[in-house]
Formats: C-alpha cells, sequence, structure tokens
C-alpha cells in the first residue's frame, strides 16, 4: 500500500513538475562557439570531503554534475580511446597498448576529428590519446588535430630517479615524490608546462575566426605522485582516514583482484617487502599515499582554476572529466585494473552557456560524451545507434547523448533506466605479473560489469583472444554488491537467497546489454 501511494504521487506531481523543468529550461538551444574538454589522468571521483578540489567545485556548481559516470575500462589507451571514439574496448578490440583502430578494426571518426570537420581548429596538449602504438605514435594526428600535439618536455623525465628518499638519503624512483619544481630537471613539472601551453592556444584563438576545440590534458594524480612539496601542506595527514576495509574480502572471486605491480615495483614501496599478491599496504604507507594522492590532485585543481580564468564561459562548453578512478586501499587494492567503483567511478561535468547547474544521479559512461557534445553543440545531424560491434560505420555512437539528463526532468533522474557497462581482462584466474595489464594473447577471461543506480555486477567469462568472442557458460566469478548497504563494495553477495532474482535479471540485463553493442 505504502508503494501504491507513493506511485500515486509521482504520476499526481509528475505534470507539474515538468512543467518546472520546461519552465526552467525553456531557452536551452543548441550552443554555438568553443569546446574545451579537460581530461585529468586517473583522478577517481573524490568523494571524501576532507579533500577540497575548490574549482573542480566550483565548475560543478555551476554546471551539470553527473556524479554516477564510468570508464568503459579502467586502463588509460582503452578508456581514452572508448571516450574519443565513442565505441567500446570490445569494438576497437583494445585492451592493452599496442593496437590502433584505424589500422585493425576500422577507420573510425574521433570526437576532435569531427568538430575539425566541421570548422573547428582542433588542438590537443598533454596527454589526451595514450601516446604510443594505440594512437599511431602521433596521437591521431592528423585526423584529429589541426597542429601537432604538444607534450611538454619535461614528461621525458616522468619516471626517472628525481624523489629524495629520507631513509636512503638519495634519488629514486619512488611512488611517493614531493619535490621542488626548481630542482627538478628542465626546472619544471609536466603539468605546469601543459597549463602554460594551452593558455597560450587560448589567447591566439581569441583573434582567430574560426571557434576552436581544445582538448588539455594533465597527468596528475596520475603516478609517480610527484607534485610540487607545499600540497603536502594543504592535506594534513591527520586528515587522512584509512579505508574501511583493508584487506581482500573473503567472499570476492581471485579473478577479481590485481596485484597492483606497478606500485609495488616502485622503490619506496618495494622496500617494504609487501607478501606477493595478496599482502596488505602497511597503515602508515596506506595514509602517506592517500595523503599524497590527494595533495597532486589539489595541485591539478589549481591548475585548472588558472586554466579557467582564460576561458570565456559565455562562449564555450567546458567537459571536465578523468579517463578512470584509482583504489587507494579499498579491500586491499591499489591503483586501477579492476571492475570496483573506485576504479571505474570519475567525475564528469559539464559548463554549458545558458543551461541551469544541475545534478544528475543516473548511471552515464565516458562514451556518452561524444554523442553529448556535437548534439548541444548543434552538430549531431541524426547519427546512427552502432547496431552491433561489428559495424565498421566510420560514424556510430555505442554510448547515448545526455542532453536530455542535463534537463533533469523529474522522470529521467529519478525513475530513469540508464545503466553503466565496463570490463576489465585477466589472463588466468590466479593473479600474476600480467594480471594487471595483460596483453592481448595473454586474455583468457574477461569481466563484464554492469551498473545501475543500486548494485554493480559482474560476471568473469572465457574469452577468447583470436576471434574476440565471449562464452557466458563458462564462468570464473560471480560478484554483486548493493550500494545502498555497502558502498564500499567488501560485501559480495549474489550467492544470498534473498538476491537470487536480482542476479537473474541483473544477468539477462548485462548479457543483453554487451551482446547488443
Amino acid at each position: 500500500m505504502v508503494v501504491l501511494k507513493g506511485l500515486i504521487i509521482v504520476f499526481i506531481i509528475f505534470p507539474f513538475v515538468n512543467k518546472l523543468f520546461a519552465l526552467v529550461n525553456m531557452n536551452i538551444n543548441n550552443v554555438k562557439g568553443n569546446v574545451m574538454i579537460i581530461i585529468v589522468d586517473d583522478l577517481r571521483h573524490l568523494e571524501d570531503k576532507s579533500v577540497k578540489l575548490r574549482n573542480i567545485e566550483k565548475l560543478a556548481a555551476n554546471g551539470i554534475n553527473f556524479v554516477n559516470a564510468f570508464a568503459q575500462q579502467a586502463l588509460c589507451a582503452p578508456s581514452r580511446n572508448s571516450m574519443l571514439t565513442g565505441r567500446r574496448p570490445d569494438t576497437l578490440r583494445l585492451y592493452d597498448f599496442y593496437s590502433y583502430w584505424r589500422d585493425t578494426v576500422g577507420n573510425f571518426t574521433t570526437l576532435p576529428q569531427y568538430f575539425k570537420a566541421n570548422g573547428y581548429e582542433t588542438y590537443s596538449v598533454g596527454k589526451i590519446f595514450h601516446p604510443g602504438e594505440s594512437s599511431n605514435y602521433t596521437d591521431d594526428f592528423p585526423y584529429s588535430w589541426s597542429r601537432f600535439p604538444y607534450h611538454p618536455p619535461t614528461e621525458k623525465y616522468k619516471d626517472n630517479a628525481v624523489c629524495y628518499d629520507s631513509i636512503t638519503r638519495r634519488m629514486q624512483k619512488n611512488l611517493v615524490c614531493p619535490v621542488k619544481v626548481r630542482k627538478q630537471p628542465g626546472h619544471s613539472l609536466p603539468d605546469l608546462q601543459s597549463l602554460e601551453h594551452a593558455i597560450r592556444i587560448l589567447k591566439e584563438a581569441r583573434n582567430k575566426n574560426k571557434p576552436y576545440f581544445l582538448a588539455v590534458g594533465l597527468h596528475k594524480p596520475h603516478i609517480p605522485l610527484k607534485f610540487p612539496q607545499k600540497y603536502l601542506a594543504r592535506v594534513p595527514i591527520n586528515k587522512i582516514s584509512p579505508p574501511k576495509f583493508p584487506c581482500k574480502p573473503v567472499d570476492m572471486p581471485t579473478v577479481a583482484w590485481h596485484p597492483w605491480t606497478d606500485v609495488r615495483h616502485r622503490d619506496d614501496i618495494a622496500g617494504l617487502n609487501i607478501s606477493y599478491p595478496f599482502g596488505t599496504m602497511p597503515h602508515e604507507w596506506t595514509l602517506r599515499i592517500k595523503q599524497s594522492y590527494h595533495a597532486a590532485a589539489v595541485y591539478v585543481d589549481d591548475l585548472v582554476g588558472l586554466l579557467m580564468k582564460h576561458v570565456d564561459l559565455r562562449k564555450t562548453v567546458v567537459v571536465l572529466t578523468s579517463d578512470h578512478g584509482w583504489s587507494l586501499g579499498e579491500n586491499g587494492l591499489w591503483a586501477k585494473y579492476s571492475n570496483f567503483d573506485v576504479a571505474l567511478k570519475v567525475p564528469l561535468i559539464f559548463s554549458i552557456p545558458g543551461y541551469q547547474p544541475n545534478v544528475v544521479h543516473a548511471p552515464v559512461e565516458l562514451i556518452d560524451i561524444f554523442p553529448t557534445l556535437i548534439e548541444i553543440m548543434g552538430l549531431s545531424q541524426n547519427i546512427p545507434k552502432c547496431k552491433s560491434i561489428n559495424n565498421k560505420t566510420p560514424l556510430c555512437f555505442e554510448g547515448k547523448s545526455l542532453a536530455e539528463l542535463m534537463k533533469a526532468t523529474f522522470i529521467n533522474d529519478v525513475i530513469g533506466d540508464s545503466v553503466a557497462i565496463s570490463q576489465y581482462p585477466r589472463p588466468s584466474v590466479s593473479p600474476n605479473e600480467k594480471s594487471d595489464k595483460p596483453r592481448l594473447k595473454d586474455i583468457q577471461i574477461m569481466g563484464y560489469s554492469i551498473r545501475t543506480r543500486r548494485y554493480r555486477y559482474t560476471e568473469w567469462v572465457s574469452f577468447n583472444n583470436i576471434l574476440f568472442t565471449k562464452d557466458w557458460n563458462k564462468n570464473y566469478g560471480l560478484e554483486l554488491y548493493d550500494h545502498i548497504t555497502d558502498p564500499n563494495e567488501a560485501h559480495n553477495i549474489y550467492y544470498k537467497r534473498k538476491y537470487k532474482d536480482i542476479v537473474k535479471y541483473l544477468s539477462k540485463l548485462l548479457r543483453r546489454t554487451v551482446d547488443s553493442q
């Protein structure tokens, strides 16, 4: 009876709510002007209230803030290529760093390429595409960009032994690496140089008649956690709280675990001799790493603030997001490489001239950015949805436009049926040195995951790395997490009787959604 009354209330007030939102959004039309997209590397959706990212929070408060946005895969190259083409990793056949979609799959159009074809000057600064083979060693130039992409000169020192270690009293390749900028090689840091170059482009663009599409990639808080030393004081370690569940849960399937080898191999962490592969980070180091990650995020936030001072928000659409998240010791995991919320959930903020500020709770995906941007800019021209992963059409979308959700009508945001699909490959059930970043030839298992407003459900199934096919009947692990009772995803409840129907429903929805792409 209570549920029935609730539904009656919904349907009674719904017409009035819709009219209210219609009035609020009645002046929203296609936006004409510039576009800037900011992609922050490895920036998880920071929900820790003790960490103040004032500039990003300001952008979110004045824009459309999607608080449940998820990456397609928690690894740089697959995530970025999916975001920039609007296609999933299965379509691009990229789960590692070692293939270029134009050569191996199809001549798919990218987001900046489409704007370039529609009269925009397109610029890439810093890490937008993942550098290397996955972007043809050119960041997809000249297809995507009007001029050759800019990479900061000091980027070549990113993995050098420039971190002073107070224990060994020598320079090391550490994970935790606060530095004095003027003492660094090149007397600067990559993100500082990227900021300077982006500002130069913005100043130059003012004198041009053509609109611009500027993509700015900021590398921190990607490891090593190298940032100006002064930022440690902005994040006092006594304000840092440890993860609620710092060890591997008993009911986590082994295939879901990854051994965070890139963290273990850093000089300072290697010296701790943590047992492999299930050892737990010492409490003191958990706090130190979290402090440094948050300090690096605050550093990047300051750079975002400086960049935004040069942007005319009356004439520019701004998008801020990340390629994926990063585990900070939750359930014993560090880095990315998983299907958990902490590795997949990212900030996604749109600042659009004429659009009302709003918070959207419906799950959305990074592949939604491409169709959203071209619709709000009036460039969509009825681009179709891709009919299957074998669709070689240069331009179609596996994501969806978020333009309607931005208006946040009551029915869309409260009762909407949006879901987010992500995936991660594994070479075996048991973790080994290849588990974090398996190359295509080593992938034997694919974990497909669906996120609804309440649940995360994952199936780890057999995967053929030659035919690119999956076998749903060969299952190596199931996971179900209820975010109402378990926001930390620490209690796998797929086997509990009370969730039997939920598992059955989500399994069908996951398989249908993945197979329909």
